[in-house]
């Protein structure tokens, strides 16, 4: 019995050490001295720590890091079902559990901090259905509602302090006021830290990304429209927006009719993930269309790159990461329906490596949605559908 118990030891130790680090896309190109240095990533089991109130999550769709080191997540507690919940059915049908709130607050040991938004909120208030969060450098927090196209502003402790977009109401993807499935969040803390010596923290997509030197806010507005909306992020003004390849957006586009085999369409299909970077680049996540877009803060088309370009369902491009390096090197992207991260070089968009596989033991993934990464590189992903978990992956280096 002793030397078993060893054995499953031994075991469990290895499937820790070399959960995460498999690349299939990257093997070859890891072999050689010109690419060392290429990130990696081993999930860390202890992270994070049990729920209280006997809370559960359901399914997971924001993470973010904040200037604190402060790990903030919004999930759906609609997905959950009864017996899932059964504290809180009437009349009670078991001891065990209760959604938790829809905003929560984890310090890096994975303890909860805080949490706001009952469920039970009225829908027109509250951000109910939230698909994206962001903490901004004035300790706003920022949450997108994809299925009521809204973009909503709280303060720290859960009050509304700006509203984007109109509850229900959407008007297409070249109306100036309204939008039409926003898919989430995303803010740049401080463009001028770096070259201030600072250490900057790095960025994440989750739909929302704002320049601190002008305070506009780009929008992934990607559900029902197709394109990139820019507004003032203090007063809500409507500045400027794109579709595909810098080009004007077209809602008769079907991206169900899309064929992997044919030239890449000239409009997004799920502008689902959008960032923007020291350098002044935007980087757009079109998820069913399972590119990279980059272009200038002006709309201006630079690149694509197609990832996984058989995928279809979901699509593969879902939401960045980036390297908290000076010159931002390495471009993460989480790819919800082959459930995994790629890893790029952000320069080039060249696939140098991935991580991650289906399923549910530690170190896979269900749908992979939100990602975010704190000052050290460690990345933090949730998982959507039935996935519903946070897990911390530890960055290294092969």
């Amino acid at each position: 019995m002793m030397k078993r118990r060893h054995l499953i030891s031994l075991s469990f130790l290895l499937f820790i050490l070399q959960t995460g680090c498999g690349s299939e896309a990257g093997d070859e190109s890891k072999n050689g001295p010109e690419n060392e240095g290429i990130p990696s990533f081993s999930v860390d089991p202890t992270w994070p720590l049990e729920l209280p109130n006997n809370w559960i999550l359901g399914s997971v769709t924001g993470v973010f890091v904040d200037q604190k080191e402060h790990i903030w997540v919004t999930h759906l507690p609609e997905t959950l079902t009864a017996e899932e919940t059964s504290a809180v059915q009437d009349p009670p049908i078991g001891t065990c559990c209760a959604p938790a709130p829809v905003v929560i607050e984890f310090d890096q040991a994975g303890q909860v901090i805080q949490a706001w938004g009952n469920p039970s909120q009225n829908v027109e208030e509250f951000p109910r259905n939230p698909h994206g969060i962001f903490v901004d450098h004035n300790d706003y927090v920022w949450v997108g509602s994809y299925r009521h196209h809204r973009v909503m502003k709280f303060t720290r402790s859960g009050d509304v302090v700006l509203v984007l977009g109109e509850y229900d109401q959407n008007a297409g993807s070249n109306d100036k006021h309204l939008l039409g499935g926003p898919a989430g969040i995303c803010f740049d803390d401080d463009r001028t830290a770096v070259s201030s010596g600072i250490k900057q923290r790095p960025l994440v997509s989750a739909g929302i990304w704002v320049d601190p030197a002008t305070n506009e806010a780009y929008i992934a507005d990607g559900y029902r429209n197709r394109r990139v909306v820019v507004y003032d992020g203090e007063s809500g003004e409507y500045l400027r927006h794109w579709g595909a390849y810098g080009e004007t957006p077209d809602d008769e586009y079907d991206y169900g009719d899309r064929n992997p085999e044919d030239p890449p369409v000239r409009q997004f299909s799920t502008v689902h993930g959008i960032l923007g970077t020291n350098d002044g680049l935007i980087y757009v996540a079109d998820r069913r269309g399972n590119r990279i877009q980059v272009f200038r803060q002006n709309g201006q088309f630079i690149m694509e790159k197609i990832v996984a370009p058989q995928t279809l369902a979901s699509g593969s491009a879902f939401v960045f990461a980036l390297s908290p390096d000076e010159e931002q090197k390495w471009l993460y992207m989480a790819d919800g329906t082959n459930h995994k991260v790629w890893i790029l070089e952000r320069e080039t968009l060249e696939i140098i490596g991935e991580f991650g596989r289906g399923g549910r033991q530690v170190g896979q993934f269900l749908r992979p949605h939100g990602m975010s990464a704190d000052s050290e590189g460690n990345l933090y992903v949730g998982e959507a559908s039935t996935g519903r978990r946070v897990q911390k992956f530890r960055v290294g280096q092969d």
